[in-house]
């Protein structure tokens, strides 16, 4: 009756929260959390779960293929939230494909090969677009088959890995059993820990405390990592569930919750004004000149790229991403798997602005000390 799961990318911002959520499932004997590097606050943090599950820590590359084979030894659910998320292009195009896609296909298949007959992906909204500024989405659904033709790394990458994923469904396990794969598609995920609000925090504290525009004109549902977490524990219930594994399996599921549909620039004050931050208000240039501007800086750094790398300070996959209305619903997924947010809104916005507020107080007596 007992089972086991392992989390890639368990350090990451959902992985923690994912790792958190599990030890508290009835008769999981073991989570296994791997990931390239846990920093020493989350291994304090995971040690604590100790006395309900036990928890073990897997340091290792997702590209490393006997790693992720010892990972799965005796593993009755793979939930895999392991990925490069970097819609900057920050790192290398091949780097980005090889972890999001390859690692997730060498994953595929160390299941096969170890008889793991669950598997659940963290995909992301952005594998459905939005492929235009100008197209207007509210309430999506999945039966609409939205899909990215952008070919920037971060959403080719994880759409391809997603069809990998479903394609993957159905497949014989080497004991002769049957896996069971499905694919949770967050919108932009918030809350304590975001990698991309600490990054606003840091830019907007130098700036007088005057946060960057980010996406005046979009409007979209963030949905707040507790939720997402949940979700996944929803279906990693769903799919050990051999009655409802069949109709679920080889699906995919948009996971919102009741944030407001917002821009986010709107999200990013809602939680950072109590710190005494505000959203820069100034006068910017037409979307349309904005979006051409874009493609004449890409052509640049295309010309060049056999002697330089320049990387433009914004392109038109950045600027389609944070100026569309792209709204999606989660019935679907409260339909099959369950699910209905575990965190209001209000929650979710008070606890998210508590963390923003400590930061904002670390990060000022950090600089204090600097300047002493």
């Amino acid at each position: 009756t007992g089972w086991s799961c392992l989390v890639t990318g368990a350090g990451g911002f959902l992985g923690q929260r994912i790792v958190s959520m599990l030890v508290q499932e009835k008769e999981l004997q073991e989570v296994r959390a791997l990931d390239k590097v846990f920093r020493p606050e989350i291994k304090e943090e995971f040690s604590k779960f100790q006395t309900k599950t036990k928890v073990t820590l897997l340091e290792g590359d997702i590209l490393d293929a006997q790693c992720l084979k010892r990972a799965c030894q005796g593993i009755s659910v793979v939930i895999h939230t392991a990925a490069i998320i970097d819609v900057w292009c920050v790192k290398s195009r091949q780097t980005i494909i090889d972890v999001n896609l390859k690692g997730t296909q060498l994953l595929l298949e160390a299941c096969i090969q170890a008889s793991v007959p669950v598997f659940i992906y963290t995909s992301s909204v952005e594998v459905a677009g939005p492929n235009s500024y100008k197209e207007i989405i509210q309430n999506g659904t999945e039966e609409e088959h939205h899909e990215t033709t952008w070919t920037a790394p971060y959403p080719h990458s994880k759409k391809l890995a997603e069809k990998a994923v479903l394609a993957a469904n159905g497949s014989t396990l080497k004991n002769g059993d049957t896996l069971w794969t499905c694919s949770l598609r967050p919108m932009f995920i918030y809350g304590e820990g975001s990698p991309v609000l600490s990054h606003l925090v840091m830019e907007s504290l130098r700036n007088n405390g005057v946060m960057r525009s980010v996406g005046k004109h979009s409007e979209v549902n963030p949905v707040y990592v507790g939720n997402v977490a949940w979700a996944h524990i929803l279906a990693s219930r769903s799919l050990r569930d051999p009655k409802k594994a069949a109709s679920i399996g080889g699906q995919f599921y948009y996971i919102s919750d009741d944030t407001p549909h917002q821009s986010y620039d709107k999200l990013n004050y809602a939680v950072s004004k109590a710190g005494g931050f505000c959203v820069d208000s100034r006068l910017s240039l037409p979307l349309s000149l904005m979006y051409w501007l874009a493609f004449l800086l890409e052509m640049v750094s295309f010309l060049l790229s056999p002697i330089y790398q320049y990387r433009p300070p914004f392109t038109r996959h950045i600027l389609t991403l944070s100026n569309s209305v792209f709204t999606f619903s989660y019935k679907k997924a409260q339909r099959d798997l369950g699910y209905n947010p575990l965190y209001s809104w209000e929650e979710a916005k008070k606890k998210t602005t508590g963390w923003v507020i400590s930061l904002i107080e670390q990060l000022r007596e950090t600089i204090k000390t600097k300047s002493k």
